[in-house]
């Protein structure tokens, strides 16, 4: 696993592998043939207009499907639900032909955990500046593995 954080000067990420980028783990899956990319991504201090709001949410998931050019299989389930406050806030899935997004919008810390599983090759990178740009996340952490 590839713990990819953020360099304060948002260029390349600083990996745990020195020069490590998001392409370089697409070049490196299509290499290897392995069977997909896991990412996850949490992104902190988030607006928290944007992530208790359902249509956003939906927005965002089109907008990201057709970024890194991933076909939507369905609609997209966004649901809120959560009795303790810490975990309170919506949930995402939305299946794609090569997998599936998932993603919790905690209310309290306004952070984003979002998921990204395709064997079709994607840049993790290109999904976490988009996510949390999207979402006005002051910074973010990026994990990727290979599925083998």
């Amino acid at each position: 696993m590839l713990n990819l954080k953020e360099d304060p000067t948002r260029n390349n990420p600083i990996a745990n592998m020195p020069g490590v980028t998001g392409l370089m783990v697409m070049k490196n899956a299509l290499a290897e043939n392995v069977w997909g990319i896991a990412s996850s991504i949490d992104i902190y201090d988030c607006n928290p207009a944007t992530i208790r709001d359902a249509d956003e949410i939906r927005r965002f998931v089109a907008e990201l499907c057709e970024k890194i050019e991933m076909k939507r299989f369905g609609e997209t389930q966004v649901v809120h639900f959560g009795e303790d406050e810490r975990v309170a806030g919506f949930s995402m899935v939305q299946l794609i032909e090569t997998s599936l997004i998932s993603a919790h919008f905690a209310n309290q810390t306004n952070t984003v955990y979002l998921d990204v599983f395709s064997c079709k090759p994607y840049n993790p990178e290109k999904v976490q500046f988009f996510a949390r740009d999207f979402f006005g996340g002051a910074h973010s952490v990026l994990n990727v593995t290979m599925r083998r």
